[in-house]
């Protein structure tokens, strides 16, 4: 008998939520001077929670694991293909269409914060233009992405949505994962916070110490001379 039951784990909802409000944060701020500080804080952000999803994609839990929606494009066509019957094959998890947007995030994902990060420190004046076409492509899949959410709940007559906040969804109860790693959850969104509070300071310090050394240089050449 069908019921509701844990999906998602908690390290997953919240790797969700706070890479829609880096990617958000970061794309919202990027040609804003003023904003510069928050646009590089939220991308560094954005590449952690990628770097995280990655490493949990191979040791998280059941759905979260890459090998839960490993499809090829046959079944990313017939699903799509379903979908036009109006009666769409049913996945606890990632469906294979979900699948494809979510590999295709990350791997844009991992782009975007490398590019970004070589922007930030000047290596290659090319890389400013790479990094903006690929934060765009990635916007590009999150419109799709959204779009997908939405037809599939509308479709199965689930909230997509609301499953990734309560991490639940209607299935066997030999379906569900047992545990939500509610620990972990609490360490990456306190890594977050701590990063968040940590940078301003470490960049004032690092900003204070090349001031200095500069300074002290100036000093240098001005006794020689």
């Amino acid at each position: 008998m069908k019921q509701k039951i844990l999906v998602w784990d908690i390290p997953t909802r919240l790797f969700h939520w706070l890479l829609v409000l880096s990617f958000a944060g970061a794309f919202l701020t990027a040609e804003s001077e003023r904003y510069r500080d928050v646009h590089v804080l939220l991308g560094y952000t954005f590449g952690g929670l990628i770097a995280f999803r990655l490493l949990w994609g191979f040791i998280g839990t059941r759905y979260a694991r890459f090998s839960s929606f490993r499809f090829g494009w046959s079944d990313i066509r017939a699903y799509l293909a379903s979908l036009l019957t109006r009666r769409p094959r049913h996945y606890l998890g990632h469906n294979p269409a979900g699948s494809l947007a979510i590999y295709l995030l990350l791997g844009l994902g991992v782009l975007t914060a490398i590019t970004g990060y070589a922007t930030y420190n000047d290596y290659g004046g090319w890389l400013e233009e790479l990094h903006e076409g690929v934060a765009n492509a990635m916007l590009a899949v999150v419109v799709v992405h959204i779009a997908g959410v939405i037809v599939s709940s509308l479709m199965h007559g689930e909230n997509l949505v609301r499953s990734m906040i309560n991490g639940r969804k209607q299935g066997e109860p030999q379906e569900g994962i047992r545990f939500g790693h509610a620990w972990l959850g609490a360490l990456l969104l306190a890594a977050v916070l701590g990063f968040w509070v940590a940078y301003p300071q470490a960049r004032d310090l690092a900003a204070t110490g090349v001031a200095s050394a500069s300074a002290h240089t100036e000093r240098g050449h001005n006794h020689r001379d």
